[in-house]
């Protein structure tokens, strides 16, 4: 479309960044859809993703060529964020599949993406990136739209009642967790990576997540809470894989926008909200309510007004 040959700049870029941003949408609306799968398939939640970072692992050391945890991983500068990016990985993605599971898949693409705003602060602050009046307006129709694509159907409200307060404070947190991951990721890759190291960075993160995730399964396999599932170990290599490329395509969007990050986490995270709203009526036949549909317009009207604005 025309529209993307605005002063954002996101029209001259080569197309291939377009390929990493839809690469990028794909993958974790895919990631969204496939916790849904978990619970149809009666999987323990939890082992699937610490199964997930394992291969995580392993498809980036075997992208990269080379296995990247070695003795000096510990003196780079970015180790630190791993470590931070790790634990936020581990506790974000059981919160999504919590959230997920009990109040549907686009409560959670929704509660995730909204954070969308926390990530679009960091860049104007941090980045002295400019907002104009259009990209505001598009941020605010954002938020809207999110809210009304995650609008709870009327038939749900039998089980509405029952929700527990601390059920309806996990959107919350999964918001603002969002919001600071996305932030963390943008901050780490214009602080400390220079294309050379991306990979190293992702699979130490994810190696950090899957060692914090197996030493708690351990602990429960040992208490005798919890049952090895076989499923969960296949299920977590069918999640791993397009996980890693989910944030790879992320942090090559970000290196290919590197001045308008303002403009592209937002536009990444409408995208997936999108993907996975429709493709969950699709798939799973989660129905869309007309408010829904409306908040389905709006996102679209919103990722037209920040590109442009």
């Amino acid at each position: 479309g025309m529209w993307w040959q605005s002063k954002t700049g996101i029209g001259q870029r080569q197309p291939q960044s377009m390929i990493y941003l839809i690469g990028s949408i794909l993958a974790s609306s895919y990631l969204t859809l496939s916790f849904k799968v978990v619970e149809r398939l009666r999987l323990n939640t939890f082992q699937v993703i610490v199964f997930n970072y394992f291969a995580c692992v392993i498809t980036g050391s075997i992208l990269n060529g080379k296995q990247p945890l070695t003795a000096n991983t510990v003196e780079q500068p970015w180790f630190i964020w791993s470590l931070l990016l790790g634990f936020s990985f581990i506790t974000l993605f059981n919160l999504i599949g919590f959230t997920a599971q009990r109040l549907g898949v686009s409560v959670a693409a929704v509660a995730s993406k909204l954070s969308l705003v926390i990530p679009f602060l960091f860049s104007i602050y941090l980045y002295n990136e400019t907002a104009g009046l259009w990209k505001i307006t598009g941020i605010l129709v954002a938020l809207v739209s999110v809210l009304l694509t995650c609008w709870p159907k009327p038939n749900e409200n039998n089980n509405q009642r029952k929700t527990p307060l601390l059920l309806l404070l996990t959107p919350l947190i999964l918001f603002l967790g969002s919001g600071l991951f996305d932030t963390l990721i943008k901050y780490v890759e214009q602080g400390y990576l220079n294309g050379t190291n991306n990979n190293d960075f992702l699979i130490t993160s994810f190696a950090v997540a899957g060692l914090l995730g197996f030493l708690f399964l351990s602990a429960q396999w040992l208490l005798g809470k919890q049952v090895f599932q076989f499923k969960a170990l296949l299920m977590g290599i069918a999640i791993g894989v397009p996980n890693y490329f989910s944030i790879w395509f992320l942090v090559k969007v970000l290196k290919q926008f590197g001045a308008n990050s303002s403009a592209i986490i937002p536009i990444n995270n409408m995208g997936i909200v999108l993907v996975s709203t429709v493709l969950a009526a699709l798939l799973f036949h989660e129905k869309l309510s007309r408010i829904n549909i409306i908040g389905v317009g709006l996102a679209l009207a919103a990722i037209a007004l920040i590109a442009f604005g």
